[in-house]
């Protein structure tokens, strides 16, 4: 058995055990950008739970579960069906740095300094008309347990439109819809919890980072200030192995119009000029690709070679079992430590106060 396979049985038995984790992945060579294995679940003959609560017990994105099993019912998934965990990734095209958010998976990629492994969590974004930034290059300027919120005024009056009251400041505290920790990015962003039960992999907040709250509570102790981030758009992924293997990966891009937004048609996809070489190779079989832009899984598709007829799935059983590898915490986690300096701008405008 390979040590990714290992590694995602381990996973998933953390996960059974429902023990707090964060997902670390051992890190592959510069070469390879391919990480983790797929697993299978079955759900329990008296599940009354939605597919939310299978994402939050795998660490995964409502919006990764629902394009990995696109028959599952949002609201109640059959008992005794089997649901796949997409765990397998392709890292995204970016420098193994710091913090890499791609919002078109919403995942949020940790890369610890000193460490040969890759924390991967699962994100909210911006709603559609207040994107979370793209193409952004900043740092963490600081840290704060407890964060207060001040809306908008902009926000103020979307509420009052709808007849509806918002208080002019949200105190520190559990009800905060910025949760209890928060990383301050610049222009009035942040990497923050939330005071919610769901969200996580959809588009919900005004613009911000969300995670769930192990999720920000495991960043808020690990990521110094000072860490790179860097935002990016990558619908589409690929890689060559160095065994000459190629991947997909294809999630749905975020709607860019609200007609977009409604329409029953997918959206458009649009890949890199990286991902178009790779996928241009004589040896890639153009029905394999076709196939996986059609589904847009968001779990990696084998493209060349010998094809694989199903994405392979480890087969789990809910039991308890040890807890998934850790990182091990940084030293010096000054959050007021003096602010990093913005490397370069976002391509969405900032407001007059604290986004959420």
């Amino acid at each position: 058995m390979s040590i990714r396979a290992i590694f995602t049985l381990v996973l998933a038995a953390a996960a059974f055990s429902q023990a707090a984790f964060a997902v670390v992945y051992p890190l592959p060579a510069a070469n390879s950008r391919l990480i983790g294995e797929n697993i299978e679940i079955t759900v329990p003959e008296d599940s009354t739970q939605p597919l939310e609560h299978f994402a939050a017990q795998f660490q995964m994105g409502l919006s990764n579960m629902m394009e990995a099993n696109p028959d599952a019912d949002v609201y109640l998934p059959v008992p005794g069906s089997k649901m796949v965990i997409p765990h397998q990734l392709i890292l995204p095209d970016a420098p193994r740095e710091g913090i890499v958010i791609n919002s078109a998976e919403m995942r949020l990629y940790y890369y610890p300094k000193g460490s040969k492994t890759v924390v991967v969590l699962p994100i909210g974004i911006g709603e559609l008309g207040k994107d979370t930034p793209i193409n952004w290059t900043t740092s963490v300027q600081r840290k704060k347990a407890g964060p207060t919120w001040t809306p908008t005024a902009k926000m103020h009056a979307e509420y009052a439109a709808r007849g509806e009251t918002l208080q002019k400041v949200f105190p520190a505290g559990p009800d905060n819809p910025m949760g209890l920790y928060a990383l301050y990015i610049g222009n009035l962003y942040a990497i923050h919890g939330t005071n919610a039960n769901f969200g996580i992999g959809l588009r919900v907040s005004h613009g911000c980072v969300r995670l769930r709250a192990d999720d920000i509570k495991y960043l808020f102790d690990h990521v110094p200030v000072g860490t790179r981030v860097q935002f990016i758009n990558e619908p589409v992924k690929a890689t060559v192995e160095p065994d000459g293997s190629r991947y997909v990966e294809v999630h749905n891009p975020l709607s860019r119009t609200v007609e977009e937004f409604h329409s029953d048609s997918p959206a458009p996809i649009s890949m890199t000029p990286q991902v178009s070489k790779v996928l241009a190779d004589a040896s890639v079989n153009t029905s394999e690709v076709d196939q996986a832009i059609q589904r847009r899984s968001g779990m990696p598709t084998k493209i060349n070679g010998l094809i694989e007829q199903a994405t392979p799935a480890i087969p789990v059983e809910s039991a308890a079992a040890p807890v998934a590898p850790e990182v091990q915490p940084q030293d010096s986690l000054n959050a007021e430590q003096n602010a990093a300096p913005v490397e370069s701008q976002p391509t969405t405008t900032a407001t007059d106060a604290n986004r959420s």
